[in-house]
């Protein structure tokens, strides 16, 4: 194949294309309120994500209907075929076998409160990593926007870790 006169040897060659393989090129209108196709980008055309409707959603909706469901059906069967009977030991607070002794009122050390941040700080790591990596992984290597995704992940990952050193510091995992 020969290059295109004015073309650069590395330019792509422009093949011929038989006439009933032509697709047809809309020119935009000049008129303000031309009646576009719904769901389509005016500039490309080609479908947007507000043609596909609810159809990708549909999956979500089911859970969120199964596990309604399934909470309101634990809350009516226990009303309905539990037990009744009351008495002084059943209204009895229940501590893990335990007879419960002294006040409810007790004072904790503030370690249990630091123990519970400090999962919920990786908790909430590991919930955001997820959605990151398969993202991620669809990016283009080398791209502009794969290393702004790099860099907003490693910035996460750094707060995480300076979390991890305050915790270390203020003697969060130490359990003696």
């Amino acid at each position: 194949m020969r290059a295109q006169a004015g073309a650069s040897p590395l330019s792509p060659v422009r093949l011929p294309t038989p006439h009933h393989l032509r697709l047809p090129i809309r020119q935009p209108s000049r008129t303000p309120h031309a009646r576009r196709p719904l769901g389509y980008s005016p500039a490309l055309m080609v479908p947007t994500l507000a043609n596909d409707g609810l159809a990708p959603y549909l999956p979500v909706g089911i859970i969120l209907l199964m596990a309604i469901t399934f909470a309101a059906a634990n809350i009516v069967l226990t009303m309905l075929i539990g037990p009744t009977r009351k008495g002084r030991t059943k209204g009895m607070t229940y501590e893990s076998g335990m007879n419960p002794v002294g006040t409810a009122r007790k004072r904790f050390n503030v370690r249990f409160y630091l123990i519970a941040m400090v999962f919920l700080v990786f908790d909430v790591e590991i919930v955001f990593l997820y959605p990151w990596a398969t993202t991620f992984r669809g990016l283009e290597p080398g791209s502009e926007e794969s290393a702004l995704w790099l860099g907003r992940i490693m910035f996460f990952l750094l707060t995480t870790v300076v979390a991890y050193v305050y915790g270390y510091r203020k003697g969060v995992f130490r359990f003696d």
